[in-house]
């Protein structure tokens, strides 16, 4: 399934995360010992973890985090709130049709009264202008579709944003790092050590990394719930241009 294979490329995209920032780990200089017996010099070398390269994002990456929650948090109501089950009932498709068969005009209009979704507020819309005639009754349920099309995309367009500020974010952590970097290397006269570079760098390069973790999968998510909604809403203007066909006056 389709969804299945969203939350597949998501886990994919966290676990490539993981590794990759873990690879990204450099060793630093804790300290340098002149040794008790012949004077050589001892290097005493700690490896830079995992967290060591999240914690040196600082605060644009902890902001990326947040995008990052908010992001699922949307991918997930959004694949809830806008499945076709829930769009378009098959259910009440039935009863309408039937419905129509029977003419029973009012009972369908109370139906979409009491049973409120995308279907039914664009075939009620038709059915409130039923005395204008086939023409007011196709540009009703043109406007009603537009709308509450328009509503749908409304609400993904949450997620296109998060699509455009995650990655300006590590861009903004890109220059800020490399900012902390030259200033090291101007404080300490050209003469900075990797470990005093090694913050600056880190900052630099995991806040376009976190960025583009976060921005490609939530693209993959946003264009994937796009096509979705265009596809029930192309459904959907089937199914209503079929029930209200029978109001078209044949040609003279």
């Amino acid at each position: 399934m389709r969804w299945m294979a969203m939350l597949a490329l998501a886990a994919l995209m966290v676990g490539v995360a993981v590794e990759v920032s873990h690879g990204l780990g450099l060793q630093t200089v804790a300290s340098v010992a002149n040794a008790e017996e012949g004077g050589a010099e001892a290097e005493v070398v700690r490896q830079r973890t995992w967290w060591d390269s999240v914690r040196a994002a600082g605060w644009v990456g902890a902001i990326i985090f947040l995008v990052s929650i908010a992001a699922l948090a949307l991918i997930i109501q959004y694949s809830v709130e806008q499945k076709a089950e829930k769009l378009l009932p098959p259910h009440l498709v039935t009863e309408l049709e039937q419905l129509f068969e029977e003419q029973a005009y009012d009972e369908a209009a109370e139906l979409c009264q009491t049973e409120d979704c995308y279907f039914t507020r664009i075939v009620g819309a038709g059915l409130s202008k039923m005395e204008g005639g086939y023409d007011a009754i196709i540009k009703a349920i043109e406007t009603a579709g537009d709308e509450e099309t328009g509503k749908l995309f409304g609400k993904l367009s949450n997620l296109s944003l998060m699509v455009a500020v995650a990655p300006m974010l590590g861009l903004y952590g890109t220059v800020t790092g490399m900012i902390a970097a030259f200033n090291v290397i101007a404080s300490t006269a050209g003469g900075a050590t990797p470990a005093q570079l090694a913050d600056g760098i880190s900052e630099a390069l995991v806040t376009t990394f976190l960025g583009l973790t976060v921005a490609i999968p939530t693209s993959v998510a946003f264009h994937f719930l796009k096509s979705r909604v265009v596809r029930i809403s192309m459904e959907t203007g089937g199914i209503v241009g079929d029930l209200f066909e029978r109001f078209r006056q044949p040609a003279a």
